[in-house]
């Protein structure tokens, strides 16, 4: 059975449409040609970060958040806080742990994010980065680590993300549940592709995780 369900970040938890606009703002294009040329990555199994050379041929991003650093020293810049939340984490974490599951945020963030996302005071039993374990997703020591963070073998843990490539496709090869959350333009696109039937759910909130734990024998 489930005993831990554990999240991953970026349009997971948090909603990217402030980061990707103030992104937009810095590159001088409106935000719907930025957040148009993200989801033409999804579309096409890009990464995200090819959107900035689409965008502005020769960048180094780098160089560029380290430029908007100074220009901003005490703005967000690409990073997020508490605004960015989707309104259904914070209750939907909150009832998972009513529930009596342990509750563990784990996903690819740099290293200001462990900061930001403790700030926030969430309903979680831990919460863990990529920067902080320097291994990212989809490598299969990402998921290791998870299981080690848990204290759990796979098989007890549900991993939640908007992705089958970083997600739902690499925490099933390590063993555990999976649910794929219907958000952002990953979320859609890849709940539509056949393979989306490896996720042991599919859901469009957070509470839906609560309630198919309660309902299906997982």
């Amino acid at each position: 059975m489930i005993r831990a369900v554990v999240f991953d970040v970026g349009e997971t938890l948090i909603d990217e449409t402030r980061i990707w606009s103030r992104w937009a703002e810095r590159l001088g294009v409106t935000p719907f040609t930025m957040l148009g040329v993200l989801g033409g990555m999804a579309a096409l199994d890009r990464s995200h970060r090819e959107a900035f050379e689409v965008v502005r041929p020769g960048i180094d991003i780098g160089a560029e958040i380290e430029a908007w650093r100074h220009d901003d020293p005490d703005g967000l810049r690409e990073n997020f806080d508490a605004d960015d939340l989707y309104p259904d984490v914070r209750p939907g974490l909150a009832s998972l742990r009513d529930a009596g599951y342990q509750v563990i945020i784990a996903g690819n963030q740099p290293i200001q994010a462990y900061d930001a996302l403790t700030a926030m005071n969430l309903p979680a039993d831990a919460v863990y980065t990529s920067a902080g374990w320097t291994i990212s997703k989809p490598h299969p020591d990402f998921f290791t680590k998870v299981a080690a963070a848990a204290g759990r073998p796979p098989a007890e843990i549900l991993y939640v993300g908007d992705r089958l490539d970083n997600d739902i496709l690499p925490a099933h090869q390590a063993g555990m549940r999976t649910a794929l959350i219907r958000r952002g333009p990953w979320g859609h696109l890849h709940a539509a592709r056949p393979t989306a039937s490896t996720a042991d759910l599919i859901v469009d909130t957070i509470p839906e995780i609560t309630t198919a734990l309660a309902e299906k024998s997982l």
